[in-house]
């Protein structure tokens, strides 16, 4: 990945509210509208492609392609935009929708105690 792609997702970054447990609904509003800026949010629209094969035709194998990028840069912007001590209570997920669902899942549950509170 480029320099420029770096500085330009952390620009986009920064106005971003942090996740901090009890904002769940403005933070992924948010997160869902600056993936869409950048056009970003192909892996959060799509799911996973299936592996490439030998009869994979050009289409597929550029979806793919495109697909992972896609993928890997939301979730670094997604991890970017959660607390450290929230962060680190996510277990290493390597799709953004199963990324976003788990912390969807987490703080929408009828247990209030599984979603993370933090003093500040």
């Amino acid at each position: 990945m480029s320099l420029f792609a770096v500085i330009h997702l952390h620009s986009h970054v920064s106005p971003v509210t942090v996740f901090n447990g009890l904002n769940f609904s403005k933070w992924h509003e948010q997160v869902q509208f600056h993936l869409g800026v950048m056009d970003l949010d192909l892996a959060l629209q799509n799911d996973k492609p299936t592996a490439i094969t030998n009869k994979s035709n050009d289409n597929e194998k550029s979806f793919h392609k495109s697909w992972k990028r896609y993928n890997r840069l939301s979730l670094m912007f997604m991890r970017m935009t959660v607390a450290n001590n929230i962060k680190s209570t996510i277990p290493q997920i390597e799709s953004v929708r199963e990324y976003l669902k788990f912390v969807e899942d987490r703080c929408r549950s009828a247990d209030k105690s599984l979603c993370w509170y933090t003093n500040g």
